[in-house]
């Protein structure tokens, strides 16, 4: 019996054996206003808007919204992270492209704006202020969370200056 050839024809990497799929996928990451991520990925960890999907070379194909939370993903053995919101994902066998509201490395978060964004988020949802919105308050909350989660993933010395 031949193997099926079906949604991976032309595929980079299929030969039509599945011991010899590639190993890796190729990834993109955009928002409103930059590239932030064209590289290549092992796996990848993604924040869905009801819950996280990992993703390994030869997913099925998926569109899906995008959550608040950290993108985790392995190039050579070696993890990146990424803190971001809002969006949509596209997964092919070979090729994840996510279209963020919001992509962020560690380096790039400025710390102090997170941690003021998190005491404004608590300090709302503490409120006796029947007009705070308190869904809009929890998910900036978690937005900052995982900004300063993200940022802690990196080495020190970059993590004072930033």
């Amino acid at each position: 019996m031949q193997p099926d050839r079906g949604s991976h024809a032309g595929q980079k990497g299929f030969s039509g054996n599945p011991q010899l799929v590639s190993r890796n996928f190729e990834l993109e990451i955009v928002t409103p206003v930059r590239l932030v991520v064209r590289d290549t990925a092992e796996d990848m960890q993604i924040p869905g808007r009801d819950g996280y999907l990992g993703i390994l070379p030869g997913h099925a194909p998926l569109i899906t919204e995008l959550g608040i939370g950290e993108i985790t993903y392995r190039e050579n053995g070696r993890s990146h992270y990424l803190a971001v919101a809002w969006g949509f994902v596209e997964v092919l066998p070979y090729r994840v492209s996510i279209l963020a509201e919001t992509a962020e490395r560690p380096e790039e978060i400025i710390v102090s704006r997170a941690e003021e964004a998190r005491k404004r988020a608590e300090q709302r949802l503490k409120s006796d202020d029947p007009n705070v919105d308190c869904a809009r308050a929890l998910r900036a909350l978690t937005r900052a969370a995982t900004r300063l989660e993200v940022a802690g993933r990196q080495p020190a010395r970059l993590r004072d200056t930033a």
